[in-house]
């Protein structure tokens, strides 16, 4: 962490400029905040989603149904998406024309993905549906949803760590930049006489 090189300049030294000590205590204060308020602000947003994701889960795990579909016919195993710009990567699962019973008793009848290698009219296969008999996703599960909350968790952190580094590094780069104005200015004065018998330099 390049923060930490400032702080050389907290020493005694008749050298010592202004800005040294203001660069010193930028990245004092940089690493405090990486130190500190990058892990509070990822244990708070991981804390948060882990929240939020377990409600989800709850809610799919209430509200979706995996019931038993029967093929009625193959429609082969060509992707759902037939659009060609898009990959050419086929889908693992067949595409079949099936019939299914809602859990709220209706008959469904439409396209799915069968996990069935080459599906026959009859044969039976497991798909989620939501409580209206249409085809919904599998259902979030708890230790996915903490990996995920995890994932922002860090995510939240890594990115304090880096706005913390990147204003640290864009305040010592406009203090550079003043050190050079000021340097420039001395020699703009000094310049003209410099190494010139009897001018004191």
């Amino acid at each position: 962490m390049r923060a930490l090189s400032g702080l050389w300049r907290w020493r005694r030294n008749p050298l010592r400029r202004t800005t040294d000590l203001a660069e010193a205590w930028v990245a004092l204060v940089a690493l405090v905040l990486i130190a500190v308020a990058a892990p509070v602000v990822g244990c708070l947003a991981g804390a948060a989603a882990q929240d939020s994701l377990q409600r989800a889960v709850r809610e799919q795990q209430h509200t979706r149904h995996l019931v038993t579909a029967t093929v009625v016919r193959d429609l082969g195993e060509a992707p759902l998406e037939t659009d060609p710009d898009t990959t050419t990567a086929r889908e693992a699962r067949s595409r079949v024309l099936a019939e299914w019973t809602a859990p709220d008793g209706s008959d469904r009848h439409g396209l799915a993905l069968a996990e069935l290698k080459s599906p026959h009219a009859g044969d039976h296969f497991r798909l989620w549906t939501d409580p209206q008999g249409r085809i919904t996703t599998r259902p979030l599960d708890s230790p996915t949803a903490t990996t995920h909350a995890v994932l922002a968790g860090i995510g939240a952190a890594l990115t304090v760590m880096g706005l913390v580094e990147g204003v640290r590094r864009l305040t010592v780069w406009r203090l550079v930049r003043r050190r050079y104005a000021r340097w420039d200015q001395a020699w703009d004065r000094a310049g003209p006489d410099w190494g010139k018998a009897g001018t004191g330099s």
